[in-house]
């Protein structure tokens, strides 16, 4: 199997776009990793106000579950290949040794490492000409993958997204490599906003309001 032949299967399976790339801290000693990204509807992020609605709960849950099954269909034809996978789930949350908010591996690390875009300073991955419109997952193989071109980060730092935070749990920095996540936003003020103010929309489990109002979307979609 190539790289281009996994491509087009990953595409095949619903994936907007895919990206590769070799990390050195892989998963269960697999270093090869495919990072798989989902557009979200443009008509419906575009509702979001001054909180989420119920139909992007919906949207959100259902591309989810969408990503999960683009991962394993991915694992299993390259699992038919000869090759070992591990999928990590779009979105689940592991508290464990007292660290909470986190996945098994960032999807925005594994799709930056594999030139698909950059970090903004809301946190979210902004993809390179879906903005931050996505939603992302990540599957581990031992295939090796050549090394990718790094992409440009498209945060234009305006400071929108900080602006429009509810929770102000958006810190105003910009990312670059190797900055800490909690240097730009405060995920325990982030959850603790969504779960108290949005109780009735998904029993505050989403928000979106600083995706929805970054330029960048705007800016790489003309």
């Amino acid at each position: 199997m190539t790289e281009e032949s996994l491509r087009e299967a990953v595409l095949s399976f619903g994936a907007s776009d895919v990206g590769f790339c070799r990390v050195p801290d892989g998963v269960a000693g697999l270093h090869g990793a495919v990072s798989v990204v989902v557009r979200l509807s443009n008509a419906i992020v575009d509702e979001i106000t001054d909180e989420p609605t119920h139909t992007y709960f919906n949207h959100y849950r259902s591309v989810n579950a969408l990503i999960d099954q683009i991962l394993l269909k991915t694992g299993l034809l390259l699992q038919r290949e000869g090759y070992d996978y591990l999928t990590v789930a779009a979105s689940q949350s592991i508290n464990k040794g007292g660290v909470r908010f986190q996945g098994r591996y960032s999807h925005r690390k594994a799709a930056c490492l594999a030139g698909l875009g950059g970090i903004g300073m809301n946190n979210c991955f902004l993809h390179r000409t879906f903005g931050p419109r996505v939603r992302l997952g990540t599957l581990f193989c031992n295939m090796e993958f050549e090394e990718p071109r790094a992409a440009e980060n498209p945060c234009t730092g305006c400071g929108l997204c900080v602006r429009a935070c509810p929770s102000g749990a958006l810190k105003g920095r910009r990312y670059e490599p190797g900055v800490p996540r909690e240097e730009i936003l405060d995920p325990e003020v982030c959850s603790s906003h969504m779960h108290t103010a949005y109780q009735k929309i998904g029993r505050g489990a989403v928000c979106g309001i600083c995706m929805k109002v970054c330029p960048v979307y705007r800016r790489t979609e003309k």
